[in-house]
């Protein structure tokens, strides 16, 4: 947590206490089905201008679909920066708010996740569930 505080929100710090209450009513709404729960929340991050266009493209991705590094970097106008996309991808600071989950490799195959492989491929099947 420390790590991504520095990266992302240099001098902010961490205190005990609760999410507020529209992040926790927005994420047990997701949860529970409510797959758009999640678009309404405002998200400010630290990072680069190229992450933070990964990550504002992640945002786009509707829930229950999923598009590939390549469609991502070329979402974002930058087709030859698909390693670059899959970084970006891979050190977002909020997932589930921000889905990175729903990037998949070009064969179609799941491929690194943070939270590892079944959760991606459990968000992903719920998603498609709900």
């Amino acid at each position: 947590m420390n790590r991504l505080l520095r990266r992302h929100a240099p001098g902010a710090t961490v205190t005990n206490g609760r999410a507020p209450e529209a992040v926790r009513a927005a994420v047990e709404a997701y949860f529970s089905g409510d797959l758009r729960a999640l678009d309404g929340l405002t998200v400010r991050t630290g990072g680069t201008a190229f992450q933070r266009a990964v990550w504002d493209s992640l945002r786009s991705i509707p829930a229950g679909e999923t598009r590939t590094y390549g469609q991502l970097a070329a979402a974002i106008g930058a087709p030859k920066a698909v390693r670059a996309a899959g970084l970006a991808n891979g050190q977002n600071p909020v997932a589930v708010i921000v889905p990175c989950h729903r990037v998949i490799g070009a064969n179609g195959t799941l491929t690194g996740y943070a939270g590892g492989l079944e959760r991606k491929r459990w968000l992903l099947e719920h998603e498609r569930r709900a």
